[in-house]
């Protein structure tokens, strides 16, 4: 073993294979080991909020290359990299749970372009003038549409299952309950204004029934 590393032997030799190919980096042990006691400390400062992320990340830089402590930190996470990069190609449930969790992102982005397309997508005003406003605002409609989507998602699935919708066969597994989510937005009308009325009372309105026709079909 090559000392420093966890990787033996030459790239021809290894028996790596196509993995060869790749921009691959060698873990330090001693590096890792020199500041394990400051890597703690860090740990410890960061779960106690004791010191900000941003302060670390400068303490952990100098000139624009990293400090003892910031190489030590690089090691480590190509640790947990690797690990993670075996994972998804050998554990078919973490590939599709990644698949997931990017499916729920793109999604979000998705609603975040539709609710602010009627600049584009832009930031059209100064920063000084009302930049945090937009954003603010855009993250205040997104909620929004994410709560009244899930209250009503959640009512229609306890009226299916209690067979009030009249629908056979109503039972809402953990599969379907899997692919269901609150950032659906095909049923939101964006033009106009938003206005927000927190003096609004009483409960959600009464579920379509799925067995009427629609309006333009009456």
């Amino acid at each position: 073993m090559l000392e420093g590393g966890l990787t033996t032997g030459t790239r021809a030799t290894n028996g790596w294979g196509d993995f060869n190919s790749l921009g691959l980096r060698r873990v330090s042990i001693p590096a890792i080991v020199q500041h394990w006691d400051d890597m703690a400390r860090v740990a410890g400062s960061l779960s106690t909020n004791q010191v900000r992320a941003y302060d670390l990340i400068k303490m952990m830089t100098a000139d624009g290359r990293l400090t003892g402590l910031g190489n030590a930190f690089a090691h480590y996470g190509r640790i947990f990299k690797t690990l993670h990069l075996l994972q998804v190609l050998h554990v078919e449930d973490y590939r599709r749970m990644i698949g997931a969790q990017l499916n729920v992102g793109e999604s979000r982005h998705t609603l975040a372009r539709r609710v602010f397309f009627g600049n584009l997508g832009r930031l059209v005003r100064g920063y000084e003038r009302g930049m945090e406003d937009q954003v603010g605002a855009l993250g205040l409609g997104i909620n929004a549409i994410v709560w009244w989507n899930s209250l009503y998602i959640d009512a229609a699935v306890k009226r299916l299952e209690a067979g009030r919708l009249g629908i056979k066969g109503g039972e809402v597994t953990p599969e379907i309950r899997a692919r269901l989510s609150p950032l659906l937005f095909e049923h939101i009308n964006f033009q106009g204004f938003y206005p927000f009325n927190p003096e609004l009372g009483g409960g959600l309105r009464e579920l379509r029934d799925p067995n009427a026709g629609s309006d333009e079909e009456e």
